[in-house]
């Protein structure tokens, strides 16, 4: 039994139809493939090689296109057949950068350029305290010249903190880490892939808080910056692995393949990466053949704006896809999570009601989010589902930094997650009656505003309504 409590052999057969497949209903399919799942150790080996032999899989780099071979070679070595689907887009180089302390005493700061950083000469200025990085913040100060500390909390997308920083005349952005402990939070700068005018930095909690103190005590505070990373387009490619149903109907299963290149990538997005990959393995073991096709992805570029799912929604145009699950950091499952589409809950409830008497503990919710690959689909009309799961808090704060390491990774995480996942799959792509009439701009936009998710979108470029059109990648 896994550790959540639902049992994988036993379960109360409640049939969702019972398409039969091989001669078995859906039930009895769907509990073999949990029972196999959760005995597997091979998607936590598989990940142990990948994290360990290539490193960080920053979109563009070395370490990213090798990986993208092995995982193409561990497939073929399943029997499951992958493509590389290739596109460009707007690519990131970090090179070395640095931020010193010189004022009050000489110490240099940890800190980790953000994407689309572009490279500037060396250069002094005196800090300023720059709040939230809202406009009334920066009025109340002379910013001109100077390096803005901005707060961790900030609710400011990350395009309008810079916008106003360079309407006000500043040189560069230190952006103080929301998590202490000496951590740093990479992430992207721009979802647009626009070179930033000025640099932009993620700075220790620790040594953020330092300067603020200094600062406040009336002490002047000066840095040096600079910066070697550049923007450059590249040429990259999602992975994608088919399984032919017998209608042309899709479920399309898709995890990030990219990470950051200061550790390994393991919890973000490498539990994704080997979630898929057990998937591939379980599908084509018990149902290679199912209802509906399902098309598994390992999307690239996501942490720098979503690029590989924007392309590959795009690709879907004018094909009938049922939903979407997207697997972004999916730890010990609790929930899922119907996104705000209310004609998917009924459906979710009856998987749920599948499991039998251990049903997953925070049932299904309904809950539209921003910030992962499912927004791609979702702003093409295709409904989509994620999860909710557990992962140790002192296990996942390290994601996006150097201890993002397969030893932060639970063993049992990658069987028990992809035993719900590979279940929800297989239902999904056996679940007769599905709707493929995907929501019109009105219905998608208003989806966005129940859940006040419109002025982020505007913030980074990807509202489509109106004033801000997206911008997809180059096929």
């Amino acid at each position: 039994m896994s550790w959540w409590g639902w049992a994988s052999i036993g379960v109360v057969a409640v049939l969702l139809g019972g398409v039969p497949l091989r001669g078995q209903p859906v039930q009895a399919v769907q509990e073999a493939i949990v029972a196999d799942a959760q005995a597997d150790t091979s998607g936590h080996q598989f990940l142990t090689r990948l994290c360990d032999d290539f490193g960080g899989r920053l979109t563009g780099s070395p370490a990213n296109r090798g990986a993208l071979e092995r995982v193409l070679a561990e497939l073929k070595a399943l029997g499951v057949e992958a493509r590389l689907e290739k596109f460009r887009m707007p690519g990131w180089v970090r090179e070395r950068d640095e931020v010193m302390l010189i004022a009050p005493l000489r110490r240099p700061l940890r800190v980790a350029a953000l994407s689309y950083t572009q490279p500037q000469a060396k250069f002094e200025a005196e800090v300023v305290d720059i709040g939230q990085g809202r406009d009334e913040d920066f009025a109340k100060l002379n910013a001109t010249g100077k390096v803005g500390l901005l707060a961790p909390n900030t609710t400011v997308p990350r395009g309008q903190y810079e916008n106003a920083a360079v309407k006000h005349g500043m040189r560069g952005i230190l952006f103080i880490n929301r998590v202490a402990g000496g951590q740093l939070l990479a992430r992207t700068g721009s979802f647009t892939g626009e070179p930033l005018r000025i640099p932009v930095f993620s700075l220790t909690q620790e040594e953020g808080n330092w300067m603020l103190r200094l600062l406040k005590r009336g002490e002047i505070v000066r840095v040096s910056m600079e910066a070697g990373s550049h923007c450059e387009e590249i040429e990259t490619a999602n992975i994608v692995a088919t399984f032919p149903g017998r209608t042309a109907d899709r479920i399309v299963v898709g995890a990030h393949f990219d990470s950051w290149d200061l550790g390994q990538g393991a919890m973000d997005n490498g539990v994704g990466i080997a979630q898929l990959y057990l998937l591939a393995r379980l599908l084509h073991a018990h149902a290679p053949q199912n209802l509906r096709t399902v098309e598994l992805v390992w999307f690239n570029g996501e942490e720098q704006g979503l690029w590989g799912s924007r392309f590959h929604a795009a690709a879907l145009r004018g094909q009938p896809v049922a939903a979407v699950i997207n697997l972004d950091m999916v730890g010990f499952p609790l929930s899922v999570n119907a996104l705000g589409y209310d004609d998917l809950v009924p459906v979710l409830e009856r998987f749920n009601a599948s499991l039998g008497a251990h049903p997953l503990k925070q049932g299904v919710g309904n809950i539209n989010w921003f910030g992962s690959d499912h927004t791609s689909f979702q702003l093409e009309g295709i409904r989509a589902v994620t999860y909710g799961g557990f992962i140790e808090p002192d296990a996942v704060r390290y994601y996006h930094d150097f201890g993002d390491t397969i030893d932060k990774v639970d063993p049992r995480l990658i069987p028990e997650s992809a035993a719900l996942i590979a279940a929800l799959t297989y239902r999904l792509a056996n679940e007769p009656g599905l709707a493929t009439t995907r929501l019109p701009p009105a219905e998608v936009e208003a989806l966005f505003r129940k859940f006040d998710l419109e002025n982020r979108l505007k913030g980074v470029g990807l509202w489509p309504f109106a004033d801000s059109p997206a911008s997809p990648p180059k096929p």
